[in-house]
């Protein structure tokens, strides 16, 4: 029988023992971690190990990632709230001031959601509603996008608009006001 097994080839490599674990894992946890340490060490994103048919692909920074997207929806947010005066950062409490008497007697109109501002149904679509447009409280005046969805905001009050504060596309949080109405 020493024949017969004597021309047999194996198709794979030996491996050695130390870095494959035999519980059927891919790799050796004890490996995986000093990969971790040497990525962190070495400030490297990506690690692509190949052992024979088996691989690892470790990578790392979704974190800054994702900080970076934040970035712009939160620069494109800050300049609209100021929308009457010039865009000063260094007295933001004059411009508050100045804005409580703008707004004196005008009700708001407020986001109820977190997402994306459209004025109109449609790019080429006029807007719902702009400054001097009558309103009543089934009135549409604009659109927010939510994740994915397209959410109709009623006015919810009567009167006539005598601001609006945001602009197509504009990123809205919250309770941030759209747009002011005289009732």
């Amino acid at each position: 029988m020493k024949e017969k097994t004597k021309g047999k080839k194996t198709a794979k490599p030996a491996k050695p023992a130390a870095a494959i674990k035999t519980s059927g894992s891919p790799m050796d946890v004890t490996l995986l971690e000093q990969i971790v340490q040497l990525m962190a060490s070495n400030d490297l994103n990506t690690v692509d190990v190949r052992d024979g048919e088996k691989r690892v692909i470790l990578k790392r920074g979704a974190v800054a990632q994702s900080v970076t997207y934040a970035a712009p929806m939160a620069a494109s947010h800050a300049p609209a709230a100021p929308a009457p005066a010039a865009s000063t950062g260094s007295a933001p409490a004059k411009p508050q001031a100045a804005a409580a008497d703008d707004t004196a007697g005008l009700v708001a109109i407020k986001s109820p959601m977190v997402g994306t501002f459209y004025s109109a149904a449609s790019p080429d679509a006029k807007p719902f509603v702009s400054v001097g447009t009558t309103v009543d409280e089934d009135t549409d005046v604009c659109i927010i996008e939510a994740m994915k969805v397209f959410n109709n905001i009623k006015a919810e009050t009567r009167g006539t608009i005598a601001k609006v504060l945001c602009t197509n596309g504009q990123t809205v949080e919250f309770g941030q006001t759209l747009y002011w109405v005289k009732p």
